[in-house]
């Protein structure tokens, strides 16, 4: 049952949290899209891969951390970013878990979801979970979820927050940010989860979008973009990758990555005609 997962990921994180301390230092090895890893992203990718591959409803593992996907026999497939925003630990900011069920072997889109959640290890510990058209926030306390909302887009938007240095990004995008700034607050933490936190609390919208050098972005299809975007538009938003929705993005590669943006329909909308232009 996608239950179990999402209780077991819940159960997962308050260990997460307390291991952070003492696993700030760098592996010297990098994952294999070019990241460097920390000790805190193998430790919490072990953790959950032990955890999620014990349940009998997953059949298959695969993580951020991983070149391939782990066999556990039949059932939902479960795509991991173990620790988001991994780089905030050094500057003791938030960070986060981000959790994709597909009931598809992968790499799948993000129509094969079945479910999508993330942990935010903020000044609380809390998972948003979206489970067809229901967004739930719950507070994680002792391993436990205490449902404490639903979550719905506000239709007042407040913030925004891109990825990506100013200087490499297009001039179409950045116009279109220009316009963005005089009509919303910057909120840009670099962790995406905690970013996209925000715009689920205010309304806006997030990105990191595709640059002059990287035009498919920073962000993971299976990993980030799609799971965010069944949350994000199950609580009334859009996701986008600057023409489509993200969860019709059907990726070829375990790690292939995508321009990613998610929010309130009209500042998505205006953001494909930006683009589009």
């Amino acid at each position: 049952m996608v239950e179990d997962i999402l209780a077991t990921v819940a159960a997962a994180a308050p260990e997460i949290r307390a291991g952070l301390p003492g696993r700030r230092q760098r592996t010297g090895e990098e994952n294999v899209t070019g990241d460097e890893q920390l000790a805190a992203d193998v430790w919490a990718d072990d953790l959950l891969c032990d955890r999620l591959t014990a349940l009998d409803t997953v059949g298959a593992y695969a993580s951020e951390e991983r070149d391939t996907v782990v066999d556990a026999g039949t059932g939902y497939s479960v795509a991991v970013d173990p620790l988001d925003g991994s780089s905030n630990l050094r500057s003791n900011n938030p960070m986060g878990t981000v959790v994709g069920v597909y009931d598809r072997s992968l790499p799948a889109p993000g129509t094969a979801l079945a479910a999508a959640a993330f942990v935010l290890y903020g000044p609380i510990t809390t998972m948003v979970a979206a489970v067809g058209d229901t967004v739930t926030e719950s507070v994680i306390e002792e391993g436990q979820r205490r449902p404490v909302d639903e979550v719905a887009l506000p239709t007042d938007p407040v913030v925004y927050g891109f990825g990506g240095r100013v200087p490499d990004w297009t001039s179409a995008f950045e116009a279109y940010v220009r316009e963005v700034e005089t009509e919303l607050k910057l909120r840009y933490g670099g962790a995406m989860i905690a970013d996209v936190s925000q715009v689920l609390a205010y309304g806006g919208i997030f990105g990191y979008p595709g640059l002059r050098d990287r035009p498919e972005g920073k962000l993971r299809v299976l990993f980030e973009s799609a799971p965010i975007a069944y949350i994000v538009e199950a609580a009334g938003g859009r996701s986008s990758d600057g023409e489509r929705s993200l969860l019709t993005v059907s990726p070829s590669a375990l790690h292939q990555r995508t321009p990613t943006f998610v929010g309130n329909t009209e500042y998505v909308d205006r953001l494909e005609a930006a683009l589009g232009d």
